[in-house]
């Protein structure tokens, strides 16, 4: 199975922790030259040198920029292309504050639909000529298992998952033929910031210990445990190597078998 990405730049969002993290990690142990991104420019840079070089050429590099600044985002993302283009881009960000799609103010989608997908559009707009010209593109899109079952209590996260699965659907379709794959990874409960905030926010409505509603969720996963970033992190990075060059358009959940849909 060819899984070397010796030779091609990976542009990973969101690595300043959790799950993006863990893909520039898992890139970057496949042989890809990893640029990270993130709003913090320390923890990005102590971040870079800690990345695996498994031959003398690779190298990495950090970007800082804000996924809700789209117009610094793409000026970012352009100069990247124009210096050192990309062949993987890794679109990850935080999902959306918790609560119901009812009572949401419109502010709240706007926002997240900024953060998200234009987001998203933005970065794959900026890098795809780069990759039409290698004749080589992967672009992954983690989202959220929403996109197969609404999650309760998370109504604007739920509805721009959705959106973005839409997006890089018909995105797949279009690209196809430049031998650009377009796919969304699905995680379930991950051992991150984003889940700890889930569990706080749980546990004060019911009045529950963060303890006792660890266990409830975890309870409702087959595995019986949340996931580890770097189990993410895996699929992501197959998906970006040459053996995974036929598959485009699909949603892969990694989640211990939570979701029950096909």
């Amino acid at each position: 199975m060819d899984l070397d990405l010796t030779g091609r730049h990976a542009l990973v969002c969101g690595a300043s922790q959790g799950i993006g993290r863990a893909c520039a990690m898992e890139l970057a142990k496949l042989g890809a030259n990893v640029t990270t991104l993130a709003r913090r420019a320390e923890v990005l840079k102590q971040l870079v040198e800690e990345l695996p070089r498994t031959h003398a050429s690779q190298a990495h590099d950090f970007m800082v920029a804000d996924s809700g600044d789209t117009d610094g985002l793409r000026a970012a993302a352009e100069k990247l292309a124009a210096a050192n283009p990309v062949h993987i881009l890794v679109n990850n960000s935080g999902g959306p504050p918790p609560g119901p799609a009812h009572g949401a103010k419109v502010d709240a989608f706007l926002d997240a639909y900024r953060k998200h997908l234009v987001a998203n559009h933005v970065l794959a707009e900026s890098l795809i000529p780069g990759m039409q010209a290698a004749g080589y593109g992967r672009i992954v899109n983690i989202i959220s298992t929403s996109v197969k079952e609404p999650l309760a209590g998370l109504g604007v996260s739920n509805t721009t998952r959705w959106a973005v699965a839409s997006w890089s659907k018909t995105l797949a379709t279009e690209l196809a033929p430049f031998g650009i794959t377009v796919n969304n990874v699905l995680p379930g409960s991950t051992k991150t910031p984003r889940i700890e905030q889930l569990l706080q926010t749980r546990a004060q409505k019911s009045g529950a210990s963060i303890e006792a509603m660890q266990q409830a969720m975890e309870g409702e996963i087959p595995m019986r445990r949340f996931a580890d970033p770097s189990e993410i992190a895996a699929a992501v990075a197959f998906l970006c190597s040459p053996a995974a060059g036929y598959i485009t358009g699909i949603n892969v959940p990694v989640d211990g078998g939570r979701t029950r849909s096909l």
